[in-house]
């Protein structure tokens, strides 16, 4: 009952009540973000939903288009503003896409929507993180974020998947304030970005994921 019905409630709520409390410092980051990205300050990218639907992501834009002199973008670290990595910190460029939970593409907590170019590199396991809506925080991004790998983000994803309900979205809702207040574990190791994701070594990795 919980996953089909209140959970919607449950995000349409907090989403409301997040995007009043933070409307003037959104306000803020548009005007910030438009002088130190040349007018543009948001990022758009589509992204696959529940069942793989395709959706637009919404984002703070937290990086600009410097690109190199045969006109190659700029390596990740060397484009981020300094008002996008103080957001970065904090994970206040996550901030719109409660604009796509309220349109019922998101959700509060689930697993992070991915690059539509990964879904035909996940296996069959893998690929059930995509029989719940994504979400803006999730199990694996209290668990580790961009500080752990591939396979064992997609465990925490599916476990997420057969494991949701109230007490666990609560869970992850109130460890996700602890972590963004503490800034933690939003950087991979050396670079601002996770390296991409490459398909899986092992078709199964044999654990248990009840």
């Amino acid at each position: 009952m919980y996953a089909i019905f209140f959970k919607r409630i449950f995000d349409i709520i907090i989403s409301l009540i997040i995007l009043v409390v933070f409307s003037p410092l959104i306000v803020l980051f548009i005007i910030f973000l438009a002088i130190s990205t040349n007018g543009k300050p948001f990022f758009l990218q589509k992204r696959p939903g529940k069942n793989g639907q395709i959706f637009t992501i919404l984002k703070f834009r937290t990086m600009n288009d410097r690109r190199d002199t045969i006109g190659d973008l700029l390596p990740d670290t060397q484009r981020i503003t300094k008002i996008g990595a103080i957001m970065r910190k904090a994970s206040l460029d996550e901030l719109l896409q409660l604009i796509n939970v309220l349109k019922g593409e998101m959700s509060i907590v689930g697993p992070r929507p991915l690059l539509i170019e990964y879904l035909p590199l996940y296996n069959d396991l893998q690929a059930q993180r995509h029989n719940v809506r994504p979400g803006i925080t999730g199990w694996a991004q209290v668990n580790g974020r961009n500080s752990i790998s591939w396979e064992e983000k997609f465990e925490y994803d599916i476990w997420y998947v057969k494991n949701l309900s109230l007490k666990t979205d609560l869970i992850i809702f109130l460890k996700t304030a602890k972590i963004v207040f503490g800034a933690k574990g939003v950087s991979a190791s050396i670079s601002e970005t996770m390296e991409k994701f490459k398909g899986s070594k092992a078709i199964q990795n044999k654990r248990d994921y009840q």
